[in-house]
């Protein structure tokens, strides 16, 4: 064993070590989850309160001058609503991976945000004056400005150390469920108070703006850029991500015919646009669904929208705390932890859907129970396929983000726009029967790729040209070994690497 491997093997274990004792167990890392969690909240309020909003838009009659109007607009001009914000957000994800690169996570996602919150408050006046084809403009707008996923990527790429990935990285995306939540039950409520419609899009933009300023004021970066973390800290998250060892990190290029070439990547982008394509249909098809077929008020729909991602929510820090014990105790590789939870985010939901295909509509609480259960679950692709992408290339997280985001983007475009074409009557219980239906075979060939093709070790081309032709001599002797070694490793961020130096 020469000295290069011996300094790779260090390396590698380096990556799997805990927290050093010295290091605060709170610390500025923690803060930019939290911020993180909180940005992606208020981001999740301002994409999704629509499906709420529209519904409460048109089922009414307005009774007096002061109440806001209410509209009669068909299943197709509702979908182009629906989907409109996806039309611009599938734009502007692969630019705002490359942008979060090139000026940082912090100014791209404030003035996403901003943005986005300054066009929602902005909605009310926009419909009063030009109805639904403004409504439409002003959510592609609002799309355009959604940067949040790249974003969150690549700042958790720079602040979570290896051995806080999982944890760090899986709270900061349960904002998504907090989000969902507030979507579905604070709309509702508003809806149906005194506020009205109006309401929904004035407190939003009032959330989105909130956030924008505590993120000035505490977001940073990365760890050596940040003004209020201790040495230690600064010291443990630089050296453990190992942005230290690289001269000019702002200068790697960015390898894409690796990226394009790479089996793990489209197997992950499949499993990625699976899952949305099975999440939008909740997220924007749910209370049509609940006020259609179940005749359900806008009170007892925001709770039961609701419910299914409050669950959604809890789901997730259950699936973390076994995560983190699975992954402690080394019970399970980190490719065989991604592997399980996609299997349950897209394999339980889409057996639950099929059995919605055959629940009479006469059987209200079974429905219910089966909405509810059908997305709850699926919160395991958080530490499924979502934090994959940093596995796949921490270096290069929010380019791969960016990435993932246009497509699944695109999937959220097109579910809405299906849903309209196949539903012409919300309260033709058959019609939806169809919509479960597809939506259960996408989320089953989804999962089946990934288990296939699908993995979490950190990819070759993730590390810049000059480092991978410094270590390509000595690990081209071992190539197959490696392969071999690594089915019975017990991470899958490649501590069998260790065993390679054994010649073959």
């Amino acid at each position: 064993m020469n000295q290069k491997s011996t300094l790779l093997e260090i390396k590698i274990m380096a990556d799997m070590e805990e927290v050093p004792e010295k290091v605060p167990r709170f610390g500025l890392r923690h803060v930019q989850a939290g911020l993180l969690f909180l940005g992606l909240a208020a981001n999740t309020v301002l994409q999704l309160n629509v499906s709420v909003a529209v519904v409460a838009m048109t089922n009414g009659t307005t009774s007096n001058d002061t109440d806001p109007p209410h509209y009669n607009w068909t299943e197709e001009k509702k979908s182009y609503i629906l989907s409109s914000y996806y039309w611009g957000c599938a734009l502007a994800q692969f630019p705002a991976g490359y942008l979060c690169k090139r000026f940082g996570s912090k100014a791209v996602l404030f003035w996403g945000t901003l943005g986005s919150s300054l066009l929602s408050a902005l909605t009310t006046y926009g419909v009063y004056v030009a109805g639904w084809k403004a409504y439409c403009a002003i959510r592609l707008l609002q799309g355009l400005c959604q940067v949040t996923w790249p974003c969150i990527h690549q700042h958790l790429a720079n602040w979570c150390p290896t051995a806080e990935r999982t944890r760090l990285g899986a709270f900061a995306y349960t904002g998504f469920d907090c989000g969902n939540v507030l979507a579905m039950y604070g709309a509702g409520m508003i809806a149906s108070s005194s506020l009205g419609w109006p309401g929904i899009s004035y407190s939003a933009a009032g959330l989105g703006i909130v956030w924008c300023v505590l993120w000035i004021l505490l977001g940073a970066n990365k760890a050596s850029e940040a003004r209020f973390i201790r040495e230690a800290e600064k010291s443990y998250i630089v050296h453990d991500i190992q942005r230290s060892e690289r001269k000019e990190p702002k200068k790697m290029e960015i390898p894409w015919k690796g990226i394009f070439t790479s089996a793990p990547v489209y197997a992950l982008l499949c499993a990625r646009c699976a899952d949305s394509w099975g999440l939008t249909t909740m997220q924007t098809e749910l209370p049509t669904y609940l006020s259609g077929v179940l005749k359900l008020d806008m009170k007892s729909n925001a709770i039961y929208s609701a419910l299914p991602f409050l669950l959604m929510w809890v789901m997730c820090y259950v699936y973390l705390i076994i995560a983190d014990v699975l992954l402690h105790k080394k019970w399970m590789s980190l490719t065989a932890l991604r592997k399980t939870y996609t299997s349950i985010a897209l394999w339980a939901p889409a057996s639950i859907m099929l059995t919605l295909v055959f629940v009479g509509e006469g059987q209200k609480s079974l429905v219910l129970v089966l909405v509810t259960l059908s997305v709850g679950v699926s919160s395991a692709a958080t530490i499924g396929s979502e934090l994959n992408t940093i596995d796949l290339s921490p270096n290069h997280a929010g380019i791969l983000a960016g990435l993932m985001s246009s497509f699944t983007n695109l999937m959220a475009l097109l579910t809405p726009l299906v849903v309209g074409l196949l539903v012409t009557d919300p309260s033709q219980r058959s019609q939806w029967q169809v919509v479960f239906g597809m939506a259960a075979g996408v989320l089953f060939a989804g999962n089946v790729i990934f288990l296939i093709w699908g993995s979490a070790l950190t990819q070759p081309w993730n590390e810049s040209k000059e480092l991978r032709r410094e270590l390509e001599p000595e690990e081209k002797p071992f190539k197959h070994t490696k392969l071999e070694i690594g089915a019975d490793s017990s991470d899958g961020n490649g501590v069998g690497l260790k065993l390679n130096c054994k010649s073959p």
